[in-house]
């Protein structure tokens, strides 16, 4: 093998660490501005914000005393406020007790001697901030692609092979087959019409066009087409793309991603032989479905064979512009299904209901990150959200080292009055370090061997 022939999975290697370290920064430096802000704002002094570990490559004061740095490793970042000995914030009784001697009022602007509430609300930043960031994002992605218009209009029609296709862009789509379209909006009602019409290759459509009511023909609403590829499942490896048509699984014609969705389910997870229409060309793939632990609108999780695509319709609806509060709403609502799946997924991998290997590493992280920038800016964005969500949460867990480990600290000391001893923090520090270190151990043998 020459250094030529390496060139491609070099600078896929490459493409996936800059995509990881991007998305990691931007969290990273949320979330450490949280703690930095509210720190300045309830009185405590930051000696360093710092993006990244290890040798410091830029850095400045500000006119606070701040000085702002960016280190060699990009992959995390800190705060040490005022008597902090490190960057977990561990207590530096020798400064302390210098800042002391010079004047006992010093103590107020260490995160140390700060009152309660100040020092809980600094510690507490960092997580909100992150679920701040996902707020802002998805409401902002919500924002920017609108609302479908109801009725459903035609926006973009897809190139799909060899069908009748009589739509065109800017038809109100009235009916199907003489069947009224419920409204896009009532997702029970469209998933029962989609569920109780028959599929054919081509249906009639009842459409208003220039204030017109008329009949055409066209292809199934939802024919076996990809919308999107989902990050490390066994489409993307076999590098199915996006507008990809799916027209046959082993030998027999389909016209229906509902056709698609039955064989996979009931391939027990044989191989799959597919026939995908690409741009004009008819090629052949090769894939095996993998199990998958998928949560369930009641807080559980139930086990299906996938291949990791998300179908899409023959037809992009038209969209409406949405407001700032439904937006934003929205934005809140993803942000809290995405706290509650966390949390539901966790509990049943304790339980043993699902498998451990739902839990992904730096390396799955990273991989994800890759794949998802190489779907467009507004993919890497949404991943950025998803993962800030994550990383807020993952910090309140109580455990030593981590934000909520601080926090539970604080709430002992709300209610007996006196904070831990030093000794029994020390102890429970080494303890949460130990626990946080072999939980990464445990994701990256996940990325590895799952």
């Amino acid at each position: 093998m020459d250094a030529v022939s390496l060139i491609p999975e070099f600078g896929g290697l490459l493409y996936t660490i800059v995509a990881f370290v991007v998305a990691l920064s931007v969290i990273v430096a949320v979330h450490e501005f949280g703690h930095y802000i509210v720190g300045r704002w309830s009185g405590i002094h930051a000696e360093v914000f710092s993006l990244g570990f290890g040798p410091v490559l830029f850095s400045r004061v500000d006119r606070r005393g701040t000085r702002w740095q960016l280190a060699l490793l990009p992959f995390g970042g800190y705060v040490k406020f005022l008597g902090d000995a490190n960057a977990a914030s561990g207590k530096d009784d020798k400064s302390i007790a210098e800042l002391y001697r010079e004047n006992p009022e010093n103590l107020r602007r260490t995160i140390h001697g700060a009152p309660l509430w100040a020092r809980a609300a600094t510690v507490a930043a960092g997580p909100v901030f992150n679920f701040v960031l996902s707020v802002l994002v998805f409401g902002a992605i919500f924002m920017a692609r609108g609302a479908p218009s109801d009725p459903l209009t035609v926006g973009e029609l897809h190139p799909l092979p060899e069908q009748v296709q009589e739509l065109q862009i800017g038809d109100e789509i009235v009916a199907v087959d003489g069947r009224t379209l419920p409204s896009f909006a009532d997702t029970k009602q469209w998933e029962a019409f989609l569920d109780e019409h028959p599929v054919n290759r081509t249906v009639e459509y009842t459409i208003r066009r220039d204030g017109n009511e008329t009949t055409v023909r066209g292809p199934w609403l939802y024919p076996p087409r990809i919308a999107q590829v989902a990050p490390r499942s066994a489409a993307m490896d076999i590098e199915l793309k996006s507008d990809d048509i799916i027209t046959a699984i082993d030998g027999d014609k389909i016209v229906a991603f509902s056709q698609l969705k039955e064989k996979v389910e009931g391939s027990d997870g044989r191989a799959l032989l597919l026939d995908v229409w690409r741009d004009g060309e008819m090629l052949e793939f090769a894939l095996k479905p993998r199990r998958t632990d998928e949560p369930q609108p009641d807080g559980g999780f139930i086990t299906h064979w996938r291949i990791g695509i998300v179908g899409g319709m023959a037809v992009e609806p038209a969209s409406e512009p949405m407001g700032f509060v439904d937006a934003f709403s929205d934005g809140v609502g993803q942000t809290w299904r995405i706290v509650e799946g966390s949390l539901s997924g966790i509990w049943h991998m304790i339980t043993g209901a699902i498998s451990t290997c739902n839990i992904s590493g730096p390396i799955g992280i990273a991989e994800t990150s890759s794949a998802m920038a190489s779907q467009g800016a507004q993919s890497f964005i949404w991943f950025i959200a998803v993962l800030s969500t994550a990383v807020g949460l993952l910090n309140l867990f109580p455990i030593p080292v981590l934000d909520g480990g601080h926090l539970v600290f604080y709430a002992y000391e709300a209610v007996t009055g006196r904070p831990p001893s030093d000794k029994v923090l020390r102890v429970l520090m080494v303890a949460g370090l130990t626990l946080i270190l072999s939980l990464m151990v445990f994701s990256v043998t996940n990325d590895l061997f799952c």
